[in-house]
């Protein structure tokens, strides 16, 4: 059973990472996927081809979601080329992490700008469509301190509570239209970038999660589906969290 048969799907920053795993699993599920990178135009190449060969409609667009032009000329292009968008997942983002005492203003606002205001970006520009339709579903993404450490201001106190409160403020102002808004929030994800990490620094993670490993692409791109489906139809304004165990 192909959960998303006919639906087009726009996700941001797709060209690795979760995002490439949500494209891979939704495409498996019948979506026609529409997805950004922003500078691996091989990888984003790859991963169109990849999707193609599945039989549904996939396209790479070079955009920077921080940008507000461009997330609307981004979608208008999506819309010009594959008719109509029925989701979103906003999954663009950076890492600057540091302390409060050696972050500096350029980073706390770059991440601000590409993990909370690409959301706001994206959103506006697809609502317009949303609306007309009198359906959609959006996906933000909040991502949780993998590290048993006290809050980074720009991750927690910054763009995560932001994305949190977008999310529910979204959900509110039109499931009146049966548009419906969820976050995500991924816990320790084995990623290209978890790879490079140090053995016992992974191991250490592992030990202080209750399922004892770190979740997959897959765990989060399955989150994913099932908000994206029919499946979640009574469900807007929450956060999932896909971390093991991890926060409880």
């Amino acid at each position: 059973m192909k959960l998303l048969e006919g639906k087009t799907v726009i996700i941001t920053g797709a060209s690795r990472g979760i995002g490439k795993g949500i494209a891979e699993v939704f495409a498996k599920h019948g979506a026609n996927v529409a997805f950004t990178y922003s500078a691996s135009a091989e990888s984003a190449q790859a991963l169109e081809n990849e999707l193609n060969k599945l039989g549904v409609k996939a396209k790479g667009y070079q955009s920077n979601a921080a940008d507000f032009n461009e997330a609307q000329t981004f979608v208008d292009a999506v819309l010009a080329e594959f008719g109509t968008v029925d989701v979103l997942i906003n999954n663009a983002g950076i890492t600057k992490d540091n302390l409060l005492m050696r972050m500096s203003e350029a980073d706390f606002d770059k991440v601000i700008e590409v993990n909370l205001k690409s959301v706001f970006n994206m959103t506006k520009a697809i609502q317009k469509t949303f609306l007309k339709q009198r359906s959609g579903s959006h996906h933000q993404y909040e991502f949780c301190c993998w590290r048993k450490r006290k809050c980074r201001t720009n991750e927690l106190c910054g763009f995560k509570s932001g994305v949190i409160g977008f999310t529910k403020s979204v959900a509110l102002e039109l499931g009146s239209r049966n548009i419906r808004c969820n976050a995500i929030a991924p816990g320790f994800i084995e990623t290209e970038m978890t790879a490079k990490l140090n053995a016992d620094v992974v191991q250490g993670w592992a030990e202080a999660i209750p399922l004892k490993r770190g979740g997959s692409v897959e765990d989060v791109a399955n989150a994913c589906l099932f908000l994206a489906s029919d499946m979640s139809a009574y469900i807007t304004g929450q956060v999932l969290n896909v971390d093991g165990g991890m926060l409880t």
